[in-house]
């Protein structure tokens, strides 16, 4: 199950779960779409490879045990450990090279 998580792991800006600003990598790492194109650079700092933007979970059951009411977004705010000139460089050294080839 995606973990919907509630925030930009940088800028921690709330990121709700119908939010279409929302990018995850395919580790579930969880950033705004500002700290993806300007400071990340479609890097992800943790494993290097690109993003998508996150999937919205349906808040009306269309089928039985699938919605919000169901499966409910993550409460707890994720916050990169990193600094600014550690992700700087990191995504400065990769995003020249397409995700799909890093």
């Amino acid at each position: 199950m995606l973990e919907l998580r509630p925030n930009s792991e940088l800028c921690d800006k709330d990121l709700p779960p119908d939010s279409t600003n929302a990018y995850i990598c395919s580790y579930e790492c969880t950033f705004c779409s500002s700290c993806v194109e300007v400071v990340l650079k479609n890097v992800c700092p943790n494993c290097g490879g690109g993003f998508t933007p996150r999937p919205i979970r349906p808040g009306t059951a269309h089928r039985p045990g699938t919605s919000l009411k169901h499966q409910p977004p993550s409460k707890d705010r994720v916050h990169t450990q990193l600094s600014l000139k550690d992700l700087t460089v990191f995504s400065d050294s990769l995003n020249a090279i397409a995700p799909e080839d890093r």
